[in-house]
């Protein structure tokens, strides 16, 4: 046992594989491969059939996962990187309903560690699934994208923990492609072994490869997760109230051509993600974590239930291309436990121009006009600054006379706030801001719930 712990962590003299029970070593270049269920590879019951989604099991097992990773494999250090599957890549069902799994399964694990920002650190950690730029994430179908992404951070040569996040059929080609590429003799699984082995390809610092591989035997119950402690509660009040109309023939108002009819949308904001201006890595904080898994329970009773769930694409990529070093995925991942809870798909706006000015006429567009969404009730959980102009450019295409939103009603603190849409039988519209989540932002805790 020593001489193998001397092999594996200490640094290899040869090539080798084995199943080990040992948290790797910081010293050697270590890159972990976790498998994201999917419809054709996961632990029965992990995904909801229908939805393509996380089931409560999944989402259960993605929670225990997280700690088990930390603990056991990273020996409680703090990881380097976080890959995870661009969704839009890998579309299931005959609806074809991206892929939420695989981000959605590390988001635990990424929360359990810190990231140093501004002097502030915080329990987050960016997750990079971006389709360009240098928080590029994998795709489903290009497995020598992927291994030009894994061969960058091998070249790089930096000692440290390198996530990966993906289905079975990803990993399994790209685990290949390592060895082939590199000449590794591995002996990699050849079928999928279950939702509990994770795949560590270990470099030591002579540049030996060896594969290792943990097995977590979780038990994750079926049953929508609890939080291990309540959260606390507090009533609306968060912005002053308002209820702006707009009635066709009232007030030199008309109603715009192919506005959507008999539709109601629900915004909300995305978790806790500042614990000071400008710290930004993409992800929300620890405390997002609690927001975010107690949203089914603060909803519940509040708003209709809807058809779908909505949020931007978080693998768009954030301009200036190649500059920064996250993916936007806070606002996708805030409404993800809730879409889970009630078994709802979940769906991405594929809006390419969402950090232009010009978004807030093509969110306005996407949403409320084409029909495509009358007769509907849809959550969409959004980036807070867009929501007003948004719904301000909404509000300008029924012309006349009539109140407007001041761009800056949502305060930075304002993570609770709820803004409901209507639109009626005729197109006429209603916006108003009388609802809330009432969670208490500051009682809760700095750091993720443990399970």
């Amino acid at each position: 046992m020593l001489l193998l712990f001397n092999l594996l962590f200490a640094g290899c003299s040869q090539s080798s594989s084995s199943h080990e029970s040992l948290p790797l070593n910081s010293q050697n270049l270590n890159l972990i491969f976790v498998v994201s269920p999917d419809l054709a590879y996961q632990g029965k019951g992990d995904i909801n059939p229908e939805t393509a989604n996380l089931s409560s099991q999944g989402l259960q097992r993605s929670l225990l996962m997280a700690t088990y990773l930390k603990q056991k494999v990273l020996g409680g250090n703090n990881v380097t990187s976080i890959y995870a599957l661009q969704p839009n890549t890998h579309l299931q069902t005959e609806n074809d309903y991206p892929d939420m799994a695989s981000y959605g399964y590390i988001q635990q694990f990424a929360l359990l560690n810190q990231i140093t920002l501004n002097s502030i650190t915080a329990y987050s950690y960016p997750i990079k699934m971006s389709s360009a730029g240098a928080g590029k994430g994998l795709n489903f179908y290009n497995t020598a994208g992927n291994l030009e992404l894994v061969n960058a951070v091998i070249d790089a040569n930096t000692p440290g923990y390198y996530v990966f996040c993906a289905p079975w059929e990803t990993i399994s080609a790209l685990l290949d492609a390592i060895k082939n590429s590199r000449g590794y003799h591995l002996e990699l699984p050849t079928t999928y072994q279950g939702p509990d082995n994770i795949y560590a390809i270990v470099i030591s610092t002579s540049g030996n490869a060896s594969l290792v591989t943990y097995i977590s035997n979780l038990n994750p119950p079926s049953i929508y997760p609890v939080l291990p402690l309540p959260v606390a509660r507090t009533a609306c009040g968060q912005q002053a109230p308002f209820n702006i109309n707009r009635t066709g023939g009232v007030n030199g108002v008309v109603v715009p051509t192919g506005m959507n009819v008999n539709q109601t949308v629900y915004i909300i904001r995305h978790a806790e993600a500042h614990p000071v201006n400008g710290w930004e890595d993409g992800n929300f904080v620890g405390s997002g974590q609690w927001r975010a898994l107690e949203l089914p329970n603060a909803l519940r009773g509040k708003i209709t239930m809807p058809d779908k769930v909505y949020s931007i694409d978080p693998s768009l990529p954030i301009p200036p291309a190649g500059t920064v070093d996250f993916s936007y995925i806070r606002p996708s991942l805030t409404a993800l436990p809730y879409a889970i809870a009630n078994n709802l798909p979940y769906q991405l706006a594929l809006l390419p121009d969402f950090y232009q000015i010009s978004t807030f006429q093509t969110t306005s567009e996407f949403f409320f006009t084409g029909g495509a969404f009358s007769n509907q009730t849809l959550l969409v959980a959004w980036e807070h600054d867009h929501i007003p102009p948004t719904i301000n450019y909404l509000l300008w295409t029924y012309g006349g006379t009539g109140e407007r939103i001041d761009p800056k009603v949502w305060l930075s603190a304002d993570y609770d706030t709820i803004w409901t849409i209507r639109l009626d039988a005729q197109g006429n519209l209603t916006v108003d801001n009388s609802l809330c989540e009432g969670i208490d932002s500051a009682s809760l805790p700095a750091a993720p719930p443990q399970y």
